[in-house]
């Protein structure tokens, strides 16, 4: 038994793309994660419950929450209609049992659907009793140069959400302590994307403890503060071939199990 309270490790499908939902699934089960994040994506598994319900019950695994597609390559699936895809996406979470849908702001050319943001979101997650979490984003640069792509803005702190995704490496992106971003959110932090980066201009979403910001010390923090969330491997293996990529997510599956106090849990082993 360990010291700590069991905070869950959850791989996002998005870490394992190219590859599709029913290999997330079963490379989760395979390295020892609690369970998954389904990023909804044109591979048509994450579109569907019940197909999500048949692998989450064949591999004995949650789905801890859904992404909805507001990404900027998601623009065209499930419609145009922004609050739309957010409806769609907690009527697949309710219909698979997750705790909460993660979302991003609208982007600066949704101006419409930024006006009424804040309490729209307000009013479905009330709506629909599941949590709306708005991800923390990040201006885009380029050089010198930087652009506020989010309205109303991609800093969670500046709005009254009662639900937030905290996500290490968007914050080292727009050059955010993310443990100070953690502690100052407290626990309307209910979602955290776990993956380092060494604050360049790009999202990089490395293997925690392979860039230099403080990821262990925010799962400290999350342990310390009873937290109640769940945890989600978020990393970047796009570039990488099938045995490089399934080593890097059982290296990040490691280093969360060590530093949320996991010693003896599922997939846990010595890292630096």
């Amino acid at each position: 038994m360990t010291d700590f309270p069991h905070i869950p490790v959850h791989l996002s499908s998005s870490s394992v793309y190219p590859e599709n939902a029913a290999y997330c699934f079963d490379l989760a089960q395979r390295l020892g994660y609690d369970g998954v994040e389904v990023m909804v994506w044109t591979d048509p598994v994450t579109q569907e419950a019940g197909a999500l319900k048949s692998l989450a019950e064949l591999h004995g695994l949650q789905i801890g929450a859904i992404h909805a597609p507001t990404l900027l390559l998601a623009q065209r699936l499930w419609g145009w209609d922004p609050w739309g895809k957010i409806e769609r996406a907690l009527d697949l979470a309710a219909e698979v049992d997750a705790q909460c849908v993660v979302v991003h702001p609208p982007f600066r050319w949704q101006r419409g659907y930024a006006e009424g943001f804040v309490e729209g979101v307000a009013e479905r997650q009330e709506r629909w009793g599941i949590k709306l979490a708005v991800e923390n984003m990040f201006p885009w640069r380029s050089g010198a140069r930087a652009m506020q792509a989010y309205l109303p803005g991609p800093d969670p702190r500046d709005f009254p959400y009662s639900a937030v995704t905290l996500d290490i490496s968007h914050a080292a992106t727009a050059g955010v302590d993310a443990l100070q971003l953690a502690e100052d959110l407290g626990d309307r932090v209910c979602h955290v994307h776990l993956g380092d980066s060494f604050g360049s201009f790009k999202d990089e979403h490395l293997v925690p403890g392979r860039g230099n910001q403080r990821c262990s010390e925010v799962l400290g923090h999350l342990v310390s503060s009873g937290f109640d969330g769940v945890v989600t491997l978020e990393v970047g293996t796009r570039k990488l071939g099938t045995k490089a990529r399934e080593a890097a997510l059982a290296e990040s599956l490691a280093f969360a199990r060590q530093h949320l106090g996991q010693h003896d849990g599922p997939g846990a082993r010595d890292v630096g």
